[in-house]
């Protein structure tokens, strides 16, 4: 059995949480020639997760923040984890580690098996992008003298997924499709349920494989920098990603020299190329890139038309409509990019926008909420009266009713708009203690920021028995420090 989990107020949001689970499920079953190993599969949603995901066996918990519906879904979704958690089934659970040596053998191999799944669902030009943007990664580590081996127990995630992951794509190549298969078939099959070392892997691929896997070993398991050359060898294999070197070649051609071929990317080419043809239009005289902003404005493409509200220095009133529509589009991070441009940019507008924009939430952070209620606190566009109301529910978005992801954002928006009363600086002492770290880090690094101030360190002082155990702990700490 395939059991989804969801809160009952999220019952809208469960089809586009847990798309493709099942098509999933049966393609890595195939894909890793080993049929699922226990006897059900459960997947948690959870509030104030740690992490993205975990694999624990059998069961997978995630962070909350995947949960979306069909709009959140298209910027923000639950594929590449669920497939990362649910292949670590087979590489984490069936076969474990003997110890961080071989992290690796867990890591790189879920993120290779979700690349792969997510090929099978989005295609091959998906795929490539995907290693694309990690052999970058991997390559700036390197060059500047950071990269690690990935037998390194201390490595990095990076190393440890990303690397993993394209040292198993290159293995691949190396040795033949049916040969990896098999390889990692046999490394299951003859290791279930035991601890397993680098070695027990390498052993099956020499078995399954003709090729001499020696300078492979070397390369990608001991080596230190990331073999770039030979990534960059393997991407080029594809015409997609021929096609957008090619895009980002003509960044060293003047405008009037280029100016068809951008256009040919706007109307003919995919959302990535698109992408790289409206960032090269930064440099160009406004008057001369006006047509091919409208050109990606009306591109089927999401990204195409995210990248021209991202970079455009100003909106000129002949693209005001285009970015206007935005506010429409069928992405959650369209309309909060739209909304954040136009707001700034056109004052005898705001209330116009906000009034087509005031009954959307966003994502479960509530992004887009957030966003209208600081600025519609901003612009006084409803009133003295109304703007108490939202500053208000602004700061209750900031107490722990609400996530981490909610509080933390909420927070950025008070400090903005210099909103430290009492009732906030109580949510901050919450935050505080709070377990996530890096949202506690928040909330401290605040604090830190208001206890220089005289008058909020005396009101800090002087509610310290008022506040709970733990949290006047933390501000004893903060007394006793000076």
């Amino acid at each position: 059995p395939l059991e989804y989990y969801y809160y009952p107020e999220d019952s809208s949001k469960v089809v586009p949480t847990y798309s493709y689970s099942k098509r999933m499920f049966d393609f890595l079953e195939y894909e890793i020639g080993v049929p699922y190993p226990w006897q059900n599969y459960k997947q948690v949603p959870v509030r104030d997760f740690l992490y993205a995901g975990m694999e624990n066996t059998t069961l997978t918990i995630f962070s909350e923040a995947f949960v979306v519906d069909s709009l959140g879904f298209v910027d923000r979704n639950y594929v590449n984890v669920n497939a990362h958690e649910l292949a670590h089934q087979w590489f984490g659970n069936l076969v474990t580690e003997t110890e961080g040596t071989h992290h690796w053998l867990h890591e790189g191999f879920a993120t290779y098996y979700a690349l792969l799944a997510e090929r099978e669902l989005f295609g091959e030009d998906y795929y490539y992008w995907k290693l694309l943007q990690s052999a970058e990664q991997l390559k700036a580590l390197s060059e500047q003298g950071k990269g690690q081996s990935l037998l390194d127990p201390g490595a990095s995630s990076l190393t440890f997924y990303e690397k993993g992951a394209w040292a198993l794509h290159i293995l691949k190549e190396l040795i033949g499709e049916v040969a990896f298969k098999n390889a990692v078939t046999a490394y299951l099959n003859n290791h279930r349920y035991e601890n397993v070392t680098t070695e027990d892997f390498l052993r099956e691929v020499r078995k399954a494989a003709v090729t001499d896997i020696a300078s492979w070993e070397a390369d990608w398991l001991r080596q230190t920098a990331f073999q770039s050359e030979q990534a960059y060898a393997s991407l080029m294999k594809s015409d997609f990603v021929r096609a957008y070197f090619e895009a980002k070649a003509l960044r060293l051609q003047p405008f009037s020299e280029k100016e068809g071929a951008l256009r040919d990317l706007l109307l003919n080419g995919n959302e990535y190329t698109g992408q790289e043809a409206v960032y090269q239009l930064a440099e160009v005289p406004m008057k001369k890139a006006i047509p091919l902003y409208q050109l990606a404005l009306e591109s089927e493409h999401l990204l195409v038309r995210q990248a021209v509200a991202e970079s455009i220095p100003e909106i000129p009133n002949a693209l005001k409509t285009g970015i206007e529509g935005m506010l429409e589009d069928g992405s959650y991070v369209s309309r909060e990019l739209a909304l954040s441009r136009l707001w700034e940019q056109f004052p005898n507008d705001r209330k116009r926008y906000l009034e087509a924009t005031k009954y959307m939430e966003g994502f479960q952070n509530k992004n887009l909420k957030l966003l209208w209620l600081a600025l519609a606190i901003s612009s006084e566009a409803y009133g003295a009266t109304a703007n108490e109301i939202f500053v208000s529910e602004l700061k209750t978005y900031a107490s722990e009713r609400f996530s981490f992801e909610v509080r933390q954002l909420a927070f950025d928006y008070l400090i903005r708009l210099q909103i430290l009363d009492d009732e906030v600086m109580a949510h901050l002492i919450n935050g505080s203690v709070h377990h996530y770290w890096r949202f506690r880090d928040v909330a401290r690094q605040v604090l830190d920021e208001m206890w220089k101030v005289e008058s909020f360190k005396t009101r800090l002082i002087e509610v310290l028995e008022t506040v709970p155990e733990e949290e006047r702990r933390y501000l004893r700490t903060k007394i006793e420090s000076e």
